[in-house]
C-alpha cells in the first residue's frame, strides 16, 4: 500500500482540490447560462418533463414522478433540492413567467412551504415549451448524462428570453448572481432595437426596457441615473416599495391599504415585523394593523388619529420595515464559453440574440439536410413510377433485391432501402404529378433556406419576426404580459417630527458609557436617585425630545448619530454605546448632545490643533459613523463644544496654564481633517477649550460654597494670533484648568 501513497505539499493539494470544487459549484450549480438563463437543475427538470410528455395540452403528473426521473436519469442529487427547484419554477409570486404549471399546494407568498411531492402535480407552461422549441433540430449540443445511458442538452434553444424575464439567484464560491425579472414585451422591444441598430446606447434601450417587472408588483423609486449606472455596470440595486392607497372611512377618518409588497418579501414575516414595531412603540403614528388578505394582498393600517399625515406615516414604515427593500442586480452569468462574467444589460441582450441567431442557422442547416435527403428519395420514387413493373419483378425474383435495384437503376443504398420499405398500398398513391409537386416545394424551401443562410439581413428579419410573436403572446394586453411594477420619483424624506410622536426625555450618560432616556424633563442636579452598575456613576445629563438626533464624538475623532426616541428606558441601567454603534474600542465619549440643524461645533485636539465643523455634516446614518477629525500620532480629540448663538471668540487653556483667546472667524470651517494649529505648547497639551461672547467677558465660579462668580471683562491681554502660546489666566481662575460647563 505504501507505493500507492503520493506525497504532496498540503497547501498545494488543498488549493487544487478546492479549486476543482469551486469551479464545479460555479459552472454546474449556481450560475445561470446567459443563453437560456437556466441552471443545470432547472434545465434537467424541463428536459425530463418534456420526456414525460408533460406539455401544456396533456394531463398533469405527480411531481414525485418528475423528481424521480430527474434524479435517476440526469441529476444525481438529493430529492429535496430538486423538488424545491421544481416548486420555485411553479410559484407565480417567485417567477414572473412560471415555467411549470402546478396543481396542488405549491406554497404561498406568506412563506408557507409546498405540500410533499406525492401530493402535487405539474406540467410545462407555454414559456417552457418556447425555451425548448427546436431542440430536436440539432440546434444545441448534447452531452452524455452522468451514467452514460442517455443524453441531455448542454443549453436550450431559448426562444423565450428567460434570463432577463425570470431572473436568477445563486451563490457560488467567491461569487454570486442576482438578476431581477423583467417584462418580456419590453425585452423584445429592446432586442428588436438592437437588431436594427447594434450601436444603440444603453439610455435608448432603457427607454424601451425601463427596469425590472416583479411578479408581486410594487413601485420602483430608484432615480433614473442610478438605474442607468446599474445596468451599465451589471451591479447595483433597485429601491422598491409597496403599493398603497388611502380608503376613506367617513367622518374624516381613513385607513391605509397596502395591496402589493416588494419582491422577495414574505407577507407573514412582514406582518410579524410590523406588529413587533407597533408593540415596541417604534411606530407611534400607527394604531392597529390588520391582515385582510385572501387571494390578493390587503394589509390595513389604522392611524393614531385623523390628523396623521398618510404620506408621513408610510415614509416611517418604509424606513423601518420591509415595505421598502433594495432588490440587488448582479448580472454574473456563464457566457457561451462557460466562463463567469458580469455583463451589462446590453451585453446580456446581445448574448441572447447571438444565441438565437446561432440556433436559427443550425436549424436552417438541419432543415436543409432533411430537404436534401427527401429530394434524394423523391428521385427514387419517380424512378419507381416510371419503371414500376421492372421494380416489382426485381423484388420478386432476385435473391438480393437491394443490390439488384442499385445495379439496375444506379441507386444509392438509401434510395434502394426506401423503395424496399414502401408498402404496397403506397404504390396506389404513387403519382408522378404529386412527386413533381413535392419536389418543387422542397426545392423552393431549399432555395429560401439557402438565401436565409447567405443573408444577414434576412436572418435579422427572421429574428424580428420571432420577437413579434413573443410580443403578441406576452404583450401588455395579455393578463400575463401587462407590466405589474410601476415607477415613482423618490419622495423627499419626511421630517422626523412628522413621523415620531414628540415627547420630552432626559438623556442620562454614565461614566462607563451606558446610555438611557428617562421620560419627561427631570431635574437631575441631585443624581442620588439614579441607579448605576457597580463602579459606575453619572457622567452627564440633558433634556431632549423623542424627535431629536443625538451627536456623539469619540476621542479618535469619529462622529455618530443616535435617535433619542430609540434609546432604552430610564428604569434600568440602559445600554452601552458600543451596542448601539460601532464605537472604537477604548475611546472615551468627548461629546454627547442634541443635534441642532445649522449649528457649529468647535473641535480641538490634545495637541492644540482644531477647526470648526457644521453639525449637519456630523450626522452619520450608519453604525460605523463618520471620521471627522484625524488627530496626529499621539494626539486625540480632546474638546468638542457646540458654539452658542452670539459667541464670538474661542478660549483655549493649555496644561501649562496658558490662556489664549482667538476670534472664531480665525478658525476655519472644515468637514474633516487635522485642523490648524490654534495654540502652541512647549510642554504638555490642551487642557480645555470653550467659546464666549467677548462683550460679556469670561466668567467662572469662585472657590468655596458662596456660589458667586467672577467675570473678567477686559480680555485684551489674552487676545492673540492663531498658533500663539497665550499667557497665564486672570488671577483667581480655577486651579483645575477647566472652563465652567
Amino acid at each position: 500500500m505504501s507505493d500507492q501513497i503520493l506525497e504532496a505539499p498540503f497547501e498545494a493539494a488543498l488549493s487544487e482540490r478546492y479549486l476543482v470544487y469551486a469551479l464545479s459549484t460555479i459552472t454546474a450549480r449556481s450560475l445561470p447560462d446567459v443563453r437560456d438563463g437556466l441552471k443545470p437543475v432547472h434545465r434537467r427538470l424541463l428536459w425530463a418533463m418534456r420526456g414525460l410528455r408533460l406539455t401544456p395540452d396533456q394531463a398533469f403528473k405527480k411531481c414525485a414522478r418528475v423528481v424521480g426521473d430527474v434524479i435517476g436519469k440526469y441529476h444525481p442529487h438529493g430529492e429535496g433540492a430538486v423538488y424545491d427547484a421544481l416548486v420555485r419554477l411553479a410559484q407565480t409570486f417567485a417567477l414572473r413567467y412560471p415555467l411549470v404549471e402546478g396543481q396542488g399546494n405549491f406554497g404561498n407568498i406568506d412563506g408557507d412551504g409546498a405540500a410533499a411531492m406525492r401530493y402535487t402535480e405539474a406540467r410545462l407552461t407555454p414559456a417552457a415549451m418556447l425555451l425548448m422549441e427546436g431542440v430536436e433540430e440539432a440546434t444545441v449540443p448534447f452531452r452524455p448524462t452522468y451514467n452514460g445511458e442517455d443524453e441531455e442538452p448542454e443549453v436550450l434553444p431559448a426562444a423565450f428570453p428567460n434570463l432577463l424575464a425570470n431572473g436568477a439567484q445563486g451563490i457560488a464560491v467567491g461569487m454570486a448572481t442576482a438578476i431581477p425579472p423583467h417584462n418580456v414585451a419590453e425585452i423584445a422591444a429592446a432586442a428588436r432595437q438592437l437588431l436594427r441598430d447594434p450601436g444603440t446606447g444603453l439610455a435608448d434601450l432603457l427607454a424601451l426596457l425601463p427596469g425590472p417587472d416583479f411578479p408581486t408588483g410594487g413601485l420602483i423609486v430608484e432615480p433614473r441615473p442610478s438605474i442607468l449606472e446599474t445596468y451599465a455596470t451589471g451591479r447595483g440595486a433597485f429601491r422598491t416599495r409597496a403599493r398603497w392607497h388611502v380608503e376613506d372611512q367617513g367622518r374624516g377618518t381613513y385607513v391605509i391599504v397596502v395591496t402589493e409588497i416588494p419582491y422577495g418579501v414574505q407577507k407573514g414575516k412582514l406582518v410579524a415585523e410590523l406588529a413587533g414595531l407597533i408593540a415596541a412603540r417604534k411606530l407611534p403614528l400607527v394604531e392597529d394593523l390588520r391582515d385582510e388578505s385572501d387571494t390578493g394582498i390587503r394589509l390595513v393600517l389604522e392611524p393614531k388619529s385623523r390628523n396623521v399625515d398618510a404620506q408621513a406615516l408610510m415614509e416611517s414604515l418604509f424606513r423601518l420595515s420591509d415595505l421598502e427593500v433594495r432588490v440587488p442586480l448582479n448580472l454574473n452569468v456563464l457566457d457561451r464559453h462557460r466562463t463567469p462574467r458580469v455583463l451589462s444589460l446590453k451585453e446580456a441582450l446581445e448574448a441572447w440574440l447571438d444565441h438565437r441567431r446561432d440556433v436559427l442557422i443550425k436549424a436552417s442547416n438541419h432543415r436543409l439536410a432533411e430537404i436534401a435527403a427527401r429530394l434524394h428519395l423523391l428521385a427514387a420514387f419517380a424512378l419507381v413510377y416510371l419503371n414500376l413493373d421492372e421494380v416489382i419483378r426485381l423484388i420478386r425474383e432476385e435473391e438480393d433485391p437491394k443490390a439488384a435495384l442499385i445495379a439496375r437503376f444506379a441507386l444509392t443504398e438509401a434510395q434502394a432501402e426506401a423503395i424496399l420499405n414502401m408498402r404496397l398500398r403506397a404504390l396506389r398513391r404513387l403519382d408522378e404529378l404529386a412527386i413533381a409537386r413535392e419536389r418543387a416545394e422542397c426545392e423552393a424551401q431549399m432555395a429560401e433556406l439557402q438565401d436565409l443562410l447567405a443573408s444577414p439581413d434576412r436572418q435579422r428579419r427572421a429574428l424580428e419576426a420571432e420577437l413579434d410573436r413573443l410580443t403578441t403572446r406576452f404583450g401588455p394586453e395579455t393578463p400575463l404580459g401587462r407590466r405589474r411594477t410601476g415607477f415613482a420619483e423618490p419622495p423627499a424624506a419626511a421630517p422626523r417630527a412628522a413621523t415620531i410622536a414628540r415627547e420630552p426625555l432626559t438623556i442620562i450618560l454614565s461614566g462607563k458609557g451606558w446610555l438611557r432616556a428617562q421620560k419627561e424633563h427631570a431635574d437631575l442636579s441631585d443624581p442620588s436617585a439614579l441607579r448605576f452598575k457597580e463602579g459606575d456613576a453619572l457622567s452627564s445629563w440633558f433634556h431632549a425630545e423623542t424627535t431629536d438626533r443625538l451627536l456623539l464624538l469619540s476621542a479618535s475623532g469619529r462622529a455618530f448619530a443616535l435617535d433619542a426616541g430609540g434609546l432604552p428606558g430610564g428604569r434600568g441601567f440602559g445600554e452601552p454605546v458600543s451596542l448601539m454603534v460601532d464605537w472604537p474600542a477604548g475611546d472615551p465619549i468627548v461629546l454627547l448632545a442634541p443635534h441642532r440643524p445649522g449649528a457649529r461645533l468647535l473641535l480641538v485636539a490634545s495637541d492644540g490643533r482644531g477647526f470648526r465643523a457644521e453639525s449637519d455634516a456630523l450626522l452619520a446614518e450608519t453604525r460605523k459613523g463618520r471620521q471627522v477629525m484625524t488627530p496626529r500620532a499621539g494626539a486625540c480629540l480632546a474638546v468638542a463644544r457646540l458654539i452658542p448663538p452670539g459667541h464670538t471668540h474661542a478660549c483655549l487653556l493649555g496644561e501649562n496654564r496658558k490662556l489664549l483667546i482667538l476670534p472664531l472667524e480665525a478658525i476655519p470651517v472644515q468637514e474633516k481633517g487635522q485642523g490648524v494649529l490654534l495654540q502652541r505648547y512647549r510642554d504638555g497639551g490642551l487642557a480645555d477649550a470653550t467659546t464666549i461672547d467677548i462683550a460679556k467677558g469670561l466668567s467662572w465660579p469662585m472657590a468655596g460654597a458662596s456660589g458667586r462668580t467672577r467675570t473678567e471683562a477686559n480680555l485684551l491681554p489674552w487676545l492673540g494670533a492663531r498658533g500663539s502660546s497665550g499667557r497665564l489666566p486672570p488671577s483667581g481662575f480655577p486651579r483645575a484648568n477647566r472652563f465652567p460647563a
